[in-house]
């Protein structure tokens, strides 16, 4: 028979002992006691046994005073089954129970027990030992026929336990019935539903920008048409990506149709695609072709876009359309301006916009005689100038919002000093504010970022470059706009308010947007302001919610943007907003030196500590030479600057002592390589140009299938194989123009014999004025450096801005 218990009522639920084994299969001895010992005895619960077959040490041991007692019925806490539930709660055990213990001593649990430690009731009959024990065993029989009808039936939960045990006891008799699978039992019981709190007032939340998938390139089977007439007018084939892509899927048609067409792809000049059109167009092909004059006025103003310019006097672009061989360039002009591949302007000749009438005329005849200039130029560029000059107007003509009230305004500017405090009030009441200075002005910016914030604004700045991102994020945290950690002076934090302009466009930098479209902040601070052509200036404006305010900073002495136009110098020129110009000189020899550059004076400066160096050259090889000396060697010697915080700057890309060749130099003596990546090897310096008119300083990291991996001032950047050859040069040296917005510890200025009709006084301040603590010049140009400063100024470029401003101002 088995020995192990019928039910172990203190067992966890769910744990073996609380499941089921035969009926009436366990003895009276085989009951688990305490310690965990069993009694020997194989007595069955529904067989009589006599005295004589009763063990003498079954269930005895709990009470010495009812040892004579029969071993059914003094079972103890530790010998009987119900000694466990009735130690656990003796409240809990059933009334009805017989031949049980109720407590240590001994006492009967009914009046059913033969016996006591007294013998008895006397108003009740003696029982012989005999009848007694018959007696319990009935008793015991009834208590498990009773218990074995109680696990059958279903137990309800709280029954005879309570709270969350009875929950999981249910749980487990639930499983074991099947009426709920296993793996739902101790699933988390949902949380009641909670009363939502009233939300809180606040400000729209700036809203994430949506990734901008990149643009489908064109169908292969596009690219293939068009590489086969490119092969029969004799043109490159590796041009058919970027015509299908320019020109759309119809491009093998258009080329068949139109081969000056292919002078929108860029790089393409007018006598290049005149030899394709002759290929495909045989005897039909001439000079005087109406497609030809209309694609060369095309090229011309892409070409003056290219110079700055954002349109083209009439007089200036008919002269260039002869040159090019157009016999009747006004009719060219035309039949553009019909085809609306280009737009016409009638602006009011500056100066005589203003003056009075001939007396007598009619006002259509005063129109008519009004001097006017005829202006042409893409709708690209005028659009985006016309866009420009509406946002500026808005910014101008209504008040900005009212953050901060003006004892606010005026307690921050009195704090602040000279002009900081002028710039702060200026700030204060105007929507547009220009501010002008060189390097050491940044201390206004950054005095007028700090004030605004602590006011309350949601102030941010934004830079041309990564480089001056992160000098102007380390200016605020010695100014106090936030705190600086140990050995990041050059890094810009997550949560510095300075970003580059073309992050802050793009959503990738700065504080997103809002629920209507427009960047998150009141108050923007544009510094390297002279860098922005037509069409960032307009993107910059129109993003601006209303009610912000825009601020407009920058060196006007530097060269003006890669792009056309020329927005802060047309703005400084208009004069429609409050100006503020810094009283703060850059210090030093450097500073003194680029200061006289900027009025056209070329000084000789003392430079104790070696701050300026000027090492003459005979020709290009020496001038090489120097550079790479310089560089490698003098400079970290004497100077105490590593090679790799030194920029060398030549005035262009090719000839003997251009870009490529001083690259070429400084890269087999700094960091010797096969070029294994498209001519590039992990360590290589290099400036990658993502779009025309940027250029992001950086270093080659490594390669892969994706292609050529750099790190641009921490940024990691990938460059896919195909763009790597056209956007990343190597970058030792670079031009002034690829350099405008950076400046480095040690600059190494080369200006070799052919270099001197480059040479302008924008230029020279530009270049000299990107070194921070040591400049060397390598001179071999002789007396055409003083000339450039003195006489050479910025080269005039052709706007409409200032026009367009003028009638939408109040009070102009």
């Amino acid at each position: 028979m088995s020995t192990e218990p019928e039910t172990t009522e203190d067992a966890e639920p769910g744990l073996p002992g609380a499941e089921n084994t035969s009926a009436g299969g366990t003895g009276a001895g085989g009951d688990e006691t305490r310690d965990g010992e069993t009694g020997g005895g194989e007595t069955g619960a529904g067989r009589p046994a006599s005295e004589e077959e009763a063990p003498a040490g079954t269930g005895q041991a709990a009470d010495p005073e009812n040892a004579p007692a029969d071993t059914r019925q003094a079972a103890s806490a530790e010998g009987d089954p119900a000694g466990p539930r009735q130690a656990a709660g003796p409240e809990n055990a059933p009334a009805a129970e017989t031949g049980q213990a109720a407590s240590e001593e001994g006492s009967p649990a009914s009046t059913g027990q033969a016996a006591d430690a007294e013998g008895g009731d006397a108003g009740t009959p003696q029982v012989s030992e005999a009848e007694a024990e018959l007696r319990a065993q009935q008793a015991e029989r009834e208590r498990i026929e009773q218990r074995k009808a109680e696990k059958k039936a279903p137990i309800e939960s709280g029954t005879k336990l309570s709270g969350k045990a009875a929950d999981l006891l249910a749980a487990v008799r639930a499983v074991e019935s099947g009426e709920k699978p296993s793996a739902t039992v101790f699933e988390e019981p949902r949380p009641a539903p909670r009363r939502s709190a009233p939300e809180p007032e606040r400000r729209p939340r700036p809203v994430a920008p949506e990734p901008v998938s990149a643009p489908a390139g064109p169908a292969p089977e596009a690219v293939e048409a068009v590489r086969q007439v490119l092969g029969e007018g004799g043109a490159p084939e590796v041009l058919a990506p970027q015509a299908a892509a320019v020109l759309g899927e119809s491009a093998d048609e258009q080329l068949r149709a139109d081969p000056w067409q292919l002078l929108r792809i860029a790089g393409v000049r007018p006598e290049q695609a005149d030899g394709f059109a002759r290929a495909l167009l045989g005897a039909e092909c001439g000079p005087d072709d109406e497609r030809r004059g209309r694609a060369v006025t095309g090229w011309l103003l892409e070409q003056a876009a290219l110079a700055g310019h954002t349109v083209l006097e009439m007089p200036a672009l008919l002269a260039a359309l002869a040159q090019r061989g157009v016999p009747e360039p006004d009719s060219a002009v035309q039949g553009a301006i019909a085809e609306g591949e280009v737009l016409v302007f009638q602006d009011a000749l500056e100066g005589e916009a203003g003056a009075p009438a001939p007396a007598g005329g009619e006002g259509a005849e005063e129109d008519e005689e009004r001097p006017v200039r005829v202006l042409v130029g893409l709708e690209r560029y005028a659009m985006a100038e016309e866009s420009l000059a509406d946002g500026l107007a808005r910014l101008v003509n209504s008040a900005p919002k009212q953050d901060g009230s003006a004892e606010e305004w005026e307690r921050a500017a009195a704090a602040a000093q000279g002009s900081a405090a002028e710039l702060i009030r200026a700030v204060a009441g105007q929507g547009l504010v220009l501010h002008t200075g060189g390097e050491a002005s940044l201390a206004e910016p950054a005095a007028l970022l700090t004030a605004a914030r602590s006011l309350g604004l949601r102030g941010w700045a934004a830079t041309h470059g990564p480089i001056g991102r992160n000098r102007f994020a380390a200016l605020l945290r010695r100014s106090g706009q936030a705190a600086e950690a140990p050995g990041q002076a050059e890094e810009a934090p997550a949560d510095s308010p300075v970003a580059t302009v073309s992050g802050l466009l793009a959503g990738l930098e700065g504080p997103g947007r809002d629920t209507e479209g427009a960047l998150d902040l009141d108050l923007l601070v544009v510094l390297d302001a002279p860098q922005l052509d037509v069409e960032t200036a307009a993107l910059l404006t129109e993003s601006l919610p209303d009610g912000a305010r825009l601020v407009l900073a920058g060196d006007p002495a530097v060269l003006w943007s890669a792009g056309p136009g020329r927005v802060f110098a047309d703005l400084l020129a208009a004069r429609i907003c409050p100006q503020v110009a810094s009283r703060r000189p850059d210090p030093g020899p450097l500073g003194e030196l680029v200061s006289g550059i900027g009025i056209g004076e070329l000084n000789q400066v003392e430079a104790p500590g070696k701050e300026v160096v000027i090492v003459p050259v005979r020709d290009a090889g020496e001038a090489v030479h120097r550079t790479v000396q310089l560089v490698a060697d003098s400079v970290p010697r004497a100077i105490g600057v590593p090679a790799e915080e030194t920029q060398v700057i030549t005035p262009g890309h090719g000839g003997a002592v251009g870009t490529r060749a001083l690259n070429a130099a400084l890269k087999e003596r700094l960091n010797p390589g096969p070029g294994r990546f498209g001519g590039f090897d992990p360590g290589d310096r290099i400036v990658h140009s993502p779009a025309p008119g940027r250029a992001l300083p950086g270093r080659v990291v490594t390669a892969d299938a994706e292609g050529l991996h750099l790190s641009c001032e921490g940024e990691p950047v990938v460059v896919p194989r195909e763009r790597v050859e056209q956007s990343v040069r190597h970058g030792w040296a670079l031009t002034a123009h690829q350099a405008v917005g950076s400046r480095w510890p040690a600059v190494v200025v080369v200006l070799p014999g052919d270099a001197a009709q480059a040479l302008s006084r924008p230029w020279v301040y530009t270049a000299f004025g990107r070194a921070d603590r040591h400049l060397s010049v390598v001179h071999g140009v002789e007396q055409a450096l003083p000339r450039a400063v003195a006489e050479v100024p910025a080269k005039p470029r052709t706007t409409r801005l200032p026009v367009l401003l003028a009638p939408q101002i109040s009070g102009t």
